[in-house]
């Protein structure tokens, strides 16, 4: 296909121009992310208020008007937390312990204090009646084990107990001594665990307010967060606009000549069916009343305005150039188009820098 010689703008112009529009092209991808980033951010927080049940309008109001911790202090904070409910626990722990002492001081506590002797004693379909073994002793080695594969809450301890008897009543049938021993013990267990209960309630709700707590300041700081990006994202949106404006000033100064005009009219005269649609479409944008799609249509070059005449310039030179060109390049040249069509339709207009 023969190449259009399109005097201006110059080689060296259109080079400049298209820098510029790489320019603000990586600066909108950026943006995009950031964007992205933030919409995530605000959908996935909906998401969690609408779906948890705690919060009421009440704890909201309050909370609006809350201190926000630092990240850092909120971690020393954590630290501090952490340190202190361990040492209420091993408190609880301990109290428990005297329970678990008395229980085993028992004078029926003796088939209970070791495991079950299955080989030893013949029982030959225990474990298929038993899940989980349990016994006292192995539940008081795990309190005093150092090697952080002990107990880590009172109420785990309580369950391993409970277990121990309920294993015993569940393969010694009703009425004999074991299941007698273990239902007695069972009961005394239970009047003694439910002295330490209102504690270990307590020290729970604790925990659970302070996680809470603790899940509210850093949900607040990820908001202020965000809500720096928020800001950050509406001064470089300021900022491309004020460069989309000189672009396009840039554009209407160049008043185009008699012999582009004419130069331009032949290139559009040479162009494919296809293109030509295209280069149609472009006119029929600042011309709402011309069709198109109609199978005549005549273009009277002196009568556009131009932006139009710019916007077909770089079109029919996009085209011409772009046939030896590769796949990636017509892309390129495509999200250059576009710019100048956001261009062309920004209206001139004077804005102000929103305040940090």
């Amino acid at each position: 296909m023969e190449t259009v010689t399109m005097s201006t703008p110059d080689i060296a112009e259109v080079d400049q121009f298209r820098c510029r529009v790489d320019e603000i092209f990586q600066k909108v991808d950026k943006l995009e992310k950031k964007v992205n980033e933030v919409e995530q951010f605000y959908l996935n927080a909906n998401k969690k208020k609408k779906s948890s049940s705690k919060g009421n309008s009440i704890r909201e109001e309050q909370d609006k008007g809350r201190h926000v911790p630092s990240i850092k202090k909120q971690q020393q904070d954590a630290s501090q937390r952490e340190s202190a409910a361990a040492k209420r626990m091993q408190e609880l722990m301990r109290q428990f312990g005297t329970i678990l002492r008395q229980i085993s001081q028992h004078k029926w506590a003796w088939p209970f204090m070791q495991p079950v002797d299955v080989k030893g004693l013949g029982l030959h379909d225990y474990y298929k009646v038993i899940e989980k073994p349990m016994d006292l002793g192995t539940i008081k080695n795990q309190m005093e084990a150092k090697d952080g594969t002990g107990y880590k809450n009172v109420r785990a301890i309580c369950a391993d107990v409970r277990l121990v008897f309920d294993n015993a009543m569940k393969y010694n049938e009703e009425g004999s001594d074991v299941h007698l021993m273990a239902k007695t013990l069972l009961e005394k267990f239970e009047e003694k665990w439910q002295l330490l209960v209102p504690k270990v309630t307590e020290e729970e709700k604790r925990r659970e307010e302070e996680e809470a707590e603790a899940q509210l300041n850093m949900q607040l700081v990820r908001e202020a967060s965000h809500a720096k990006k928020v800001q950050a994202i509406s001064n470089e949106l300021y900022e491309v606009d004020t460069h989309l404006e000189q672009l396009r000033e840039t554009v209407v100064q160049k008043k185009m000549s008699t012999k582009d005009k004419r130069n331009l009219g032949a290139a559009i005269a040479r162009l494919s069916t296809e293109d030509l649609n295209k280069a149609l479409e472009i006119i029929a944008q600042s011309n709402p009343g011309l069709q198109a799609m109609a199978e005549e249509v005549e273009i009277d070059i002196d009568a556009q305005s131009e932006s139009t005449l710019w916007r077909l310039n770089f079109f029919v030179k996009d085209v011409f150039e772009g046939c030896d060109k590769s796949t990636a390049g017509n892309n390129k040249k495509k999200r250059n188009k576009e710019i100048c069509d956001a261009i062309a339709q920004t209206v001139k207009k004077k804005s102000k820098k929103p305040s940090s």
